[in-house]
């Protein structure tokens, strides 16, 4: 049954529309203009209207309209029970921001690759494997619409994987000793290893960013910083992005950036340049994640995410500050602004394990 028809029976079930008059299609376009931040009251309304605002005839409609937005899916781990699970970051009426769980997606693994690519999240191995009617796979996708979770065919490599990242719209999925599987979004099929043997047994990857098409990986065992070129299927070194021991990463325009928890700046590295700078015009939100216990950098819309722990008064909580980049100075230099800076998340012990870029 398709959701059209799924939503016309699911509505001559209940109550009639709240709009009579209206056709379904001028109603699904007059709710593609409404911001998602209204999705979840209107969701509320009815069964309907719930089904509705997570169909994929809404997105469609919003894509064509040019009416989607970036939202920021978060990986929270609990430190206490040591479980992960899925947030999305969501503003509210009053104009503050906050983590709300989505019930309706499983537990994350601990320990693995999470990719976004369009209105999907990609993840990918992990200490535990997914189960669905006897069927298990190492690999699922998240559809950010309906909240829906697919099983995906299991990798063809044995792997512990630490880091994935998409190039080209292919995801690369490596392993802690530099196992690679690639997996093409568009046949959703796993291609041949690529890994170059030269490399095979060396690395160790932990931190993994794609900028201007190039896979960089670092390895905080051996300190190196691994390039990966994927039309050329061959490895690079960079020793000048290996200058700091980056971690928690996030690339904008081509631009890596992340906290220095020991320096208390934000770095950013520039590889066109060879060089790395400290933003600018953040001294009193640096002030402020000064002492925190743990900070993380997402890319967010073309901005910055930067998430960091604090406690007012005995709760602890997540802090999460919105920051739009500027370059000046022929580029040489960049500056950054403050957006907003919201308590997201108030009680627990949780820390960020992964930000997704999620369109929808």
């Amino acid at each position: 049954m398709s959701s059209k028809t799924r939503l016309k029976k699911e509505q001559s079930s209940e109550q009639p529309s709240l709009i009579p008059s209206l056709p379904e299609e001028i109603i699904v376009d007059i709710l593609a203009r409404v911001g998602r931040c209204r999705y979840p009251k209107l969701s509320l309304v009815s069964k309907h209207f719930r089904s509705l605002v997570t169909s994929h005839e809404l997105y469609e409609r919003r894509s064509l309209l040019g009416c989607t937005e970036h939202s920021l899916y978060v990986v929270l781990c609990n430190k206490e029970n040591d479980n992960h699970y899925c947030y999305v970051l969501y503003r509210k009426a009053n104009g503050n921001h906050s983590l709300v769980l989505i019930p309706s997606l499983p537990k994350m693994p601990r320990k693995g690759g999470f990719v976004a690519v369009g209105s999907r999240i990609y993840v990918f191995g992990g200490l535990n494997s997914y189960r669905h009617k006897k069927i298990q796979t190492n690999a699922i996708s998240i559809d950010c619409i309906s909240q829906t979770v697919h099983l995906l065919p299991s990798m063809n490599v044995t792997m512990s994987v630490s880091v994935a990242d998409i190039i080209d719209g292919k995801i690369y999925v490596t392993g802690y000793r530099c196992n690679m599987a690639v997996f093409n979004t568009e046949t959703q099929m796993w291609e041949p290893k690529t890994i170059p043997e030269t490399m095979n047994g060396y690395m160790w990857a932990c931190d993994c960013v794609v900028m201007a098409g190039k896979m960089y990986m670092r390895d905080p065992v051996n300190s190196f910083v691994f390039v990966y070129e994927s039309k050329e299927i061959k490895w690079e070194m960079d020793k000048m992005l290996n200058k700091f021991e980056w971690k928690d990463a996030c690339v904008v325009d081509d631009v890596l950036y992340y906290y220095d928890s020991g320096w208390k700046v934000l770095r950013a590295y520039d590889p066109k340049e060879s060089s790395w700078v400290v933003v600018n015009g953040l001294a009193e939100l640096l002030a402020d994640a000064r002492f925190s216990a743990w900070s993380y950098t997402g890319s967010y819309g073309g901005k910055l995410a930067m998430f960091y722990s604090k406690i007012t008064g005995k709760t602890k909580v997540i802090r999460c500050a919105e920051i739009s980049l500027e370059r000046r100075r022929q580029g040489k230099k960049i500056w950054g602004k403050v957006e907003w800076c919201d308590d997201v998340l108030v009680g627990g012990d949780f820390y960020v394990n992964k930000s997704l870029d999620v369109i929808v």
